[in-house]
């Protein structure tokens, strides 16, 4: 089942964050849909990027977040796949629970894959999915590449394609607030209640 991997690493009664729907199956996986980028200080920082695909978001790991500048070659590492309700997930993870730290909401918008795509999943399993993402933060083309290392298939990379919304020297980390509360990863430690958000996507993306 879709959700398994992620069920088994998580005490619902001791974590926020959702148990999700089983879904999923064999049918295939539509070539656009909504994606997030959550900012997760856990015991390292990273932002975690998720792609809605056949049911379930089909997430990586990005150590050093997306960006927009086409030189940066930024490391992705595919971990389990979320339920949906995760989309909108942002909070404290406690101590002791996988993953424990703070989330935010950093990005999230829509993704379209790149003309001749007609099944997403068909095109990670080859390895390589061209996409376009259309955020408050990320714009344009993108590239994921996988490339194991040491025979980790898990190992892909994440690069934005020299387009007109490429920017050089675009860095995540001078980007810090979250796009669905206003807060930073620091307000939600510290249990600070949500601002007005900066940016104003939250009714379409909850639709």
């Amino acid at each position: 089942m879709p959700l398994d991997e992620y069920r088994a690493k998580r005490r619902f009664d001791a974590t926020p964050e959702p148990s999700g729907d089983v879904v999923g199956g064999d049918q295939p996986a539509p070539a656009g849909g909504r994606f997030v980028v959550q900012r997760h200080r856990a015991r390292r920082l990273h932002y975690d990027t998720r792609l809605e695909m056949a049911g379930v978001l089909v997430s990586w790991a990005v150590p050093r977040g997306p960006s927009l500048d086409p030189r940066a070659r930024r490391l992705a590492v595919r971990v389990e796949d979320h339920p949906l309700e995760y989309f909108s997930f942002e909070g404290r993870i406690p101590r002791g629970q996988y993953g424990a730290g703070d989330v935010i909401v950093w990005d999230w918008g829509r993704w379209t894959a790149d003309p001749g795509t007609p099944d997403a999943i068909d095109a990670l399993e080859a390895g390589e999915l061209k996409l376009r993402l259309e955020g408050d933060k990320l714009h344009g083309g993108f590239v994921l590449l996988r490339t194991p290392i040491r025979g980790d298939r898990r190992k892909w990379l994440l690069i934005h394609r020299r387009d007109d919304e490429a920017v050089d020297g675009w860095d995540a980390e001078d980007h810090p607030l979250s796009v669905k509360s206003g807060r930073t990863n620091d307000d939600v430690a510290a249990g600070r209640r949500a601002r007005p958000p900066t940016q104003g996507r939250v009714a379409m993306l909850r639709a």
